[in-house]
């Protein structure tokens, strides 16, 4: 039994117990290095190179290819990550006495292995950034198999008769997204200490450029996968609009999405392969995103430098919002010390918009000053340019705060304090000049009637369309919605004297009697005349048009209001006066029934109508 223990006792050390011993004899040489400034340099021990040697044969398995790193064990991926920074720590300490000739070729000979090490790390380093790629073919793959189990197990009973499901079309399209971009926790667990090997080993700016080409070759082929285009000034310059616009549409949601789920999870990504060196994540994650924001805000800056006009306001506004609401989200993930340079970049993008949005706004201005059209839109319908205008500005007052913000902004830029400058009296001045326009356009008419109708038209489009855009009434104001009310009632009230009053004159007692006894020529040419004024008017105005249903109920009635009691009264007084039959018909030509009738017939814009009476 006795001599069972001496040969345990006896048994060689194990090799983790040897490395242990050398790197403990390492790390009291270094002390030594690094000791007393005036004492002669130590002797070099052959601690020094055993150390180098262990390392070279753990160099040389991966150099061979027989060893990859992600096969390593943990204990050994240690060993390797320590054995650099223990290099570095020598190499350092040896480097005070470079000029010793002993020095020198152990220092060689070290800077040999580190170097061969570097490159180890350097490739593994790489090619698991790289792979990347099949992890999201993995993880995809994953996913159409689920897609494809579920599919098969609600299809029918009858399997064989069952067509082979298909790849559902979000899945063929859609880039992965989970939270570190196809990368697994095993897999950021290696990149880490690799990284933190590279870095201790002074291979820091190789390490950043293979990280940041890998990642940013990843970035563009996301977007990629989304179709992003990528269209510079000079194509965008020979674009149409209507593709433009759809290439905007794809822009915003892209761009919303880069800033919601692709750079939170590259931040991510950084900061676990770089943990411990959060300035080397900062500045790393902070250049990716500089390239891949840049490539946003060029789309935005070509979409902004195409020829300027009205129908762009639009997909201006949507672009400066999203540009406004996008950066917010991104500034929370970039460090402070590179946040300025984003910011700028930014601003001055939504400068560029926000003039090219108040400068739409000045071009609408001198467009509707420029009408001047010199036909009269028949029957006094709603002009065209009304029509454009309100629509236009209905449209434009869903985006009001945004306006607002743009107008706010110009006033800054412009400089001018005392600028009133906002999007509410942009509003005013735009409607202003509207109406001085409607109102030139009125006297095109050879009738004070039809113009008359045509300022009801408009004024009542006008008004309508403000009522019904909250924005619009809110900005407006209800004193200018009281002023064009007010102004309605006065065309409604000026029109019905100028063509109904003198209608009512025919309908005057006055000058009919002469001592009690009705004169009856003078009755005769009072119903002559009613009958043509009224064949006249009717056979005119059943032309002219009021599209709005409650103007033209309104006309209607009031209308009806003063003339049929009027015209009853008069036939009821007078009518006896005519022999009954022949001369009753011949000036008796309406009953207040046919009057009504009439009424009822007039502003439907009918020309057979008119033509058929």
């Amino acid at each position: 039994m006795a001599d069972q223990n001496t040969k345990v006792d006896q048994e060689p050390p194990s090799v983790a117990s040897q490395d242990v011993k050398l790197h403990e004899k390492i790390d009291r040489f270094i002390s030594a290095l690094n000791g007393d400034d005036q004492s002669p340099p130590p002797e070099i021990t052959d601690s020094v190179q055993a150390f180098a040697d262990l390392f070279d044969v753990m160099i040389v398995e991966h150099e061979s290819g027989s060893k990859r790193w992600i096969q390593l064990e943990e204990d050994e991926a240690s060993r390797f990550i320590e054995s650099i920074d223990r290099t570095a720590k020598l190499l350092k300490s040896l480097s005070r006495f470079h000029s010793d000739e002993n020095y020198a070729a152990a220092i060689n000979r070290l800077s040999g292995v580190q170097q061969r090490a570097m490159c180890v790390l350097e490739v593994e380093f790489k090619s698991i950034m790289d792979d990347y790629q099949n992890s999201c073919d993995r993880d995809r793959k994953n996913k159409t198999d689920e897609a494809k189990m579920k599919q098969l197990s609600s299809s029918s009973s009858n399997v064989q008769d069952a067509p082979e499901p298909e790849l559902p079309e979000q899945l063929e399209s859609q880039p992965v997204k989970d939270e570190f971009l196809g990368y697994s926790d095993e897999m950021l667990s290696n990149l880490n200490k690799l990284a933190n090997g590279l870095i201790s080993g002074g291979h820091e700016t190789e390490c950043c450029e293979l990280y940041f080409f890998v990642r940013r070759n990843a970035m563009e082929q996301n977007l990629k996968l989304q179709q992003f285009e990528k269209f510079s000034i000079d194509e965008m310059q020979k674009m149409q609009w209507e593709p433009i616009e759809k290439e905007v549409v794809s822009w915003i949601k892209l761009f919303k999405e880069f800033s919601t789920s692709l750079l939170p999870s590259e931040r991510k990504l950084a900061d676990s392969v770089f943990s411990g060196h959060t300035a080397i994540s900062d500045r790393l994650f902070g250049n990716l995103t500089r390239i891949i924001l840049l490539y946003f805000l060029s789309f935005a800056e070509a979409v902004m430098l195409t020829k300027r006009s009205a129908e762009k306001l639009f997909k201006f506004l949507d672009i400066y919002e999203t540009v406004r609401d996008v950066i917010p989200e991104v500034e929370k993930l970039i460090c402070v010390e590179r946040l300025q340079q984003l910011k700028s970049g930014a601003s001055l993008i939504n400068t560029v918009i926000g003039e090219s949005i108040f400068n739409i706004f000045i071009e609408l201005e001198n467009s509707i000053k420029s009408d001047a059209t010199k036909t009269p839109v028949p029957g006094g319908a709603v002009h065209p340019l009304t029509r454009y205008t309100m629509n236009y500005l209905k449209y434009a007052s869903e985006y009001s705060h945004t306006l607002e913000q743009v107008f706010q902004e110009h006033k800054k830029i412009d400089g001018d304090s005392q600028n009133q400058s906002n999007y509410g009296s942009q509003l005013a001045r735009i409607m202003d000049l509207l109406n001085a326009n409607l109102e030139a356009k009125s006297r095109l008419y050879k009738d004070p009637s039809l113009s008359l109708i045509f300022m009801m038209n408009n004024g009542r489009y006008i008004l309508q369309k403000t009522k019904g855009t909250g924005e619009m009434r809110s900005l407006l104001g209800d004193p200018w919605v009281r002023k064009q009310s007010s102004d309605l009632r006065n065309y409604h009230t000026s029109y019905k004297r100028e063509t109904w009053t003198r209608l009512l004159q025919c309908l005057s007692h006055e000058g009919l009697s002469v001592n009690g006894k009705v004169m009856k020529p003078v009755l005769k040419e009072r119903f002559k005349s009613f009958n043509a004024m009224f064949d006249d008017i009717h056979r005119t105005q059943t032309t002219w048009v009021v599209s709005d249903e409650q103007l033209q109920s309104e006309l209607r009635v009031s209308i009806s209001a003063i003339v049929i009691p009027a015209y009853r009264s008069f036939m009821g007084r007078f009518s006896q006066v005519f022999t009954p039959g022949r001369q009753t018909e011949k000036y008796i030509k309406y009953q207040p029934e046919d009057i009504e009738t009439c009424i009822e017939e007039l502003f439907d814009g009918n020309t057979s109508q008119s033509k058929k009476r």
